[in-house]
């Protein structure tokens, strides 16, 4: 389970009081969840007005940067292609597993110093994570442009001789070449039509030479063959071997343009591998930046509704609960049994919704504690 809830629960007389209370109920009986103490240094709290506004701000930051830090844990999957395993490895938080770096959660004073004031941490966190997001946005563009331009040429020395590049498997010498009268064509026939192809080729036109095809290249499903003919006579082939089910590709041979293809597809090879790993670290680092911001948010959450729900002076433990999936019903209950005195409306409505399945509590869940989802599992693998 990489799923955590933040919760925060008032000072009994003690901090320790509220956290042993907390700790008997959830696991020395029942082993609901995992639980830690979530440690949230003395911010500056400011006036009641700014932290209710601030509420609301935080929630949205929450969701945009949560959007950030698995927006760059997708693009990561994306650019490690044929390593997704390698992923996990990569996504992490101050060098360590995203698990060990929340439940062993400092408050980062360096970045984010708290003699600010709570809406400047705020401010500091917006700008910093939509700056990651910029960033992201311009590499992922010029990378997924080389990537697609790259895969076209790709895609086109591959599939069927009906559509695929022939550059690669003909030569000079299969041609004639700079002759007034003469043209060598190239014409995909079935495999099935070999037989056909080499009885009829001579008279699908009057002026074919004799004996001049050759096969050149054979795939899964057809072979191509080169034919000599007069000039003036194409046009005629063309039509009569289509009858026949031939298909003549329309291909002139062309070394300056064929080298230039390979020169481009040389080019966009290179300049991937290079940019790949700088990219890589890149999206390393600002994971691991854009996760902190997310989890600071999550902290600087639980402190401000801990404030307007609890009030003053600060006295409040904040608290990280790791479900085990399989109780997580039960733990909700005992949860609400342990704090439903803290607010007797919530606790009603949560009493009511568990004997009512299939009622959602709005879309906002909402406890007689403090409480905050933080969800580990960022990458969508598509199967």
């Amino acid at each position: 389970m990489t799923e955590f809830w933040l919760i925060s629960a008032p000072g009994e007389k003690t901090c320790q009081q509220t956290w042993d209370k907390m700790m008997a109920a959830t696991t020395r009986t029942n082993n609901l969840s995992t639980n830690h103490k979530f440690n949230i240094p003395d911010l500056k709290v400011g006036t009641l007005d700014v932290l209710v506004g601030l509420s609301d701000e935080l929630a949205k930051l929450d969701s945009f940067v949560e959007s950030v830090v698995k927006k760059v844990a997708q693009y990561m999957a994306d650019v490690l292609e044929d390593s997704r395993d390698k992923v996990q490895e990569n996504l992490l938080a101050n060098g360590v597993d995203l698990v060990t770096y929340i439940t062993r959660f400092q408050w980062d004073m360096a970045k984010y110093p708290i003699k600010q004031s709570l809406k400047n941490i705020s401010e500091i966190i917006s700008k910093q994570v939509t700056q990651i997001d910029n960033d992201l946005k311009t590499r992922a563009s010029a990378y997924n442009n080389l990537k697609g331009n790259l895969q076209n040429l790709e895609r086109k020395n591959a599939g069927s001789l009906l559509t695929r590049s022939l550059a690669d498997i003909v030569k000079k010498d299969d041609f004639v070449l700079d002759s007034e009268y003469l043209i060598t064509l190239l014409a995909v026939v079935p495999k099935t039509s070999y037989t056909d192809w080499q009885k009829t080729y001579e008279t699908l036109s009057d002026m074919v030479v004799p004996r001049s095809t050759n096969l050149l290249f054979e795939d899964n499903d057809s072979g191509l063959f080169s034919v000599t003919l007069f000039r003036k006579a194409i046009d005629d082939f063309k039509h009569k071997a289509r009858e026949n089910k031939f298909t003549v590709r329309d291909f002139q041979y062309n070394e300056e343009e064929m080298k230039a293809d390979k020169e481009e597809m040389t080019r966009l090879s290179t300049d991937k591998k290079k940019q790949f790993g700088p990219l890589v670290r890149w999206l390393k680092v600002n994971f691991s930046e854009a996760f902190i911001a997310w989890i600071h948010i999550k902290a600087l959450r639980v402190f401000v509704e801990s404030v307007l729900r609890y009030g003053l002076p600060v006295n409040f433990q904040a608290m990280l609960l790791q479900p085990t999936k399989k109780n997580m019903k039960k733990l909700r209950e005992v949860l609400n049994d342990l704090y439903k005195h803290l607010d007797s409306s919530a606790a009603a409505i949560i009493d009511s919704a568990m004997d009512i399945p299939g009622l959602n509590l709005s879309q906002q869940e909402y406890y007689p504690y403090v409480y905050y989802k933080i969800d580990c599992n960022l990458l969508d693998f598509k199967v």
